[in-house]
């Protein structure tokens, strides 16, 4: 019994040890990543505090000069706004750059009345829209719900769109039918009904995760949100990212996600619309990308990146930000003339 215990006390330490070396290695790839300085240093910005339409307290960041040409981004599901950090860095010198958190992520507040539905998230851009871009034209850029809170403000304000904004970018998402695509849970068609049930319960999940980057979920974010080709630094911001996200708004807007369907509205984004996609992107693989442009009014085609995953602006963010300054850049309005 006592060699039995103590060789069961051997493999447990043999084990840690080994989770330990692996936490050590990739540290050490992280900080010597080039990129690491640029993920992990805020560019300096300007706080704004935004109020949405159901008293939902916003926070957003502005950055580059107030009359430079203005750029919206919005970030995905258990991100922050600081998830832009490499675009905000090469657009910032000539643009005015605006970056918010979605209701409930980052530093911005809880959704009023606990409504996490496409419209309040609509409602949000319009008010970052209202408060900090006052009656300029925006070129707005949407990842994952980003780009679908883009495609449900258009929905929602369609008398707003080409008022607001001049094109549109939406990169890593879909409008719909988002478990049965997905190439994380497959299941044979006739078990469609199982793959639903299956990726509805990961997505609404308010399970904990754990409180710190760990060998275990450096891999398994790798694997589920990003590429085999991903630089360490951007699978431990997105590690970060993921980690220090609230756990029960992750629940809540996952959910929404299940039965989220967006399709009828993308008729009424009329502005020039570009969307890219990852070809390694398990989340929303390119097939929704190609069906997102056949349903826009205006399409600009849609761009491949080739063995990207579902964080593209990390992954490739310079590919995301040449994309983004060749859109029709934002025209004054009467007013501001």
């Amino acid at each position: 019994m006592r060699r039995r215990s103590g060789a069961l006390l051997g493999l447990a330490g043999t084990g840690v040890a080994s989770v330990l070396g692996l936490d050590a290695v990739d540290r050490r790839r992280v900080r010597a990543d080039p990129a690491y300085r640029l993920l992990f240093e805020a560019p300096p910005g300007e706080e704004r505090a935004v109020v949405s339409r159901d008293g939902t307290r916003l926070h957003a960041e502005l950055y580059g000069p107030a009359d430079a040409p203005p750029v919206v981004l919005v970030h995905g599901w258990t991100c922050a706004l600081r998830f832009w950090r490499r675009q905000v860095r090469d657009l910032m010198a000539d643009h005015r750059v605006i970056a918010y958190d979605l209701r409930g992520h980052g530093r911005s507040g809880s959704a009023g009345g606990g409504d996490w539905s496409p419209d309040a998230l609509a409602d949000d851009l319009q008010a970052v829209l209202e408060q900090c871009a006052a009656d300029r034209r925006v070129l707005l850029a949407g990842h994952s719900l980003g780009a679908m809170t883009i495609v449900a403000w258009a929905g929602r304000h369609p008398d707003q769109v080409r008022e607001r904004a001049s094109a549109a970018a939406l990169i890593n998402t879909g409008l719909g039918d988002l478990i049965s695509e997905s190439l994380l849970v497959r299941t044979p068609d006739a078990l469609s009904r199982v793959q639903q049930a299956l990726g509805g319960m990961l997505l609404g999940l308010a399970a904990p995760l754990p409180p710190r980057p760990d060998p275990i979920t450096h891999r398994a974010i790798r694997y589920i949100a990003l590429s085999a080709s991903a630089s360490p630094a951007a699978v431990r911001f997105t590690e970060d990212l993921v980690l220090s996200s609230n756990p029960r708004v992750r629940a809540a807007c996952g959910r929404e996600l299940t039965r989220l369907d967006l399709r009828e509205r993308a008729q009424h984004l009329t502005v020039p619309t570009l969307v890219v996609a990852g070809t390694d992107d398990k989340l929303t693989p390119p097939v929704h990308a190609h069906a997102l442009a056949e349903s826009l009014p205006d399409p600009l085609g849609v761009l491949e990146l080739d063995g990207s995953g579902h964080m593209s602006p990390l992954e490739r963010a310079d590919e995301i930000t040449r994309a983004l300054v060749r859109l029709p850049g934002p025209i004054p309005s009467a007013a501001a003339v």
